[in-house]
């Protein structure tokens, strides 16, 4: 069995053919969690996956939404309480790639947010999905400055536990899409945090990531589509679904030297362990 980690069913890309899509991925053995990407989209995905088996759901808003909603951290809480299908809190980070002349004051809000959706999280005791993406000139410092906030907020944890003053629970998740490098990639790990592996990791050009999956350790990853985007080879360019993500499993299977059963049953297994799947 297979699990989609991260997909977008609720983007009007699927409006067409919305029930045909669920049905060839659960049909094929392939679970899907619906990701969000602002407070409309998580209501569709926690009321896509209410009733049905083989879905779930993560609520919250991504950086790149901000501007287009009223933020308010109090109706993501109550969402996340209304039903059991949430298991996570995302996707949510820093995202400076279309950032212009007003860049501090746009970072600053960002990163306000961003430790919101930290503590919410720990809060309901629910992972993060965390998104991050950098200026195409300056790639990898987003995520030097999300590895800088996890860290002190994993530390600050830590220090409330060992004084037993801790009323959350521990900041723990998975850097969806992975985008920085072998260094940071360590660190996240180091910190507790899964790594998420999308189709990219089939494009030829892709061999940064290629080396990345080689060098960690499979128990840290997850698989996912990112659906409607990034498509896998054979497919790249098309529309992106989550029965698409055998793919991205046996890319890692090929680059790990593994079976594509090894690499699906404990990339499930991982997917399970963290969002606490039944």
């Amino acid at each position: 069995m297979l699990i989609d980690s991260h997909a977008h069913l609720t983007f009007k890309d699927f409006d067409p053919d919305l029930e045909e899509v669920i049905r060839r991925s659960l049909d094929c053995g392939t679970q899907i969690i619906n990701a969000s990407a602002d407070y409309e989209t998580s209501v569709q995905a926690v009321d896509l996956a209410q009733n049905r088996d083989g879905m779930w759901a993560f609520i919250g808003c991504h950086p790149d939404e901000l501007a287009n909603e009223e933020f308010n951290i109090d109706k993501y809480r109550k969402l996340a309480l209304s039903s059991k299908k949430v298991v996570g809190i995302g996707e949510v980070g820093l995202d400076y790639y279309r950032l212009d002349n007003n860049a501090a004051e746009i970072k600053s809000e960002q990163k306000e947010i961003f430790l919101q959706f930290i503590n919410l999280a720990q809060e309901l005791d629910l992972p993060l999905v965390l998104h991050g993406r950098g200026k195409k000139d300056d790639p990898y410092g987003v995520y030097d400055e999300m590895l800088e906030i996890l860290k002190a907020e994993v530390s600050a944890y830590a220090k409330a536990s060992a004084d037993r003053r801790s009323m959350k629970s521990e900041v723990k998740g998975v850097i969806h899409c992975y985008g920085g490098n072998l260094e940071q990639v360590k660190k996240f790990i180091d910190l507790g945090f899964y790594i998420g592996i999308t189709g990219i990791v089939t494009f030829k050009n892709a061999k940064e990531l290629q080396a990345i999956v080689k060098e960690i350790s499979l128990d840290k990853m997850l698989i996912e589509t990112d659906a409607p985007f990034l498509a896998p080879d054979p497919y790249r360019g098309q529309r992106n679904e989550p029965s698409y993500v055998k793919y991205v499993c046996q890319k890692i299977a090929e680059l790990k030297e593994l079976s594509f059963d090894e690499v699906a049953k404990a990339t499930h297994e991982n997917t399970c362990r963290l969002f606490n799947l039944k």
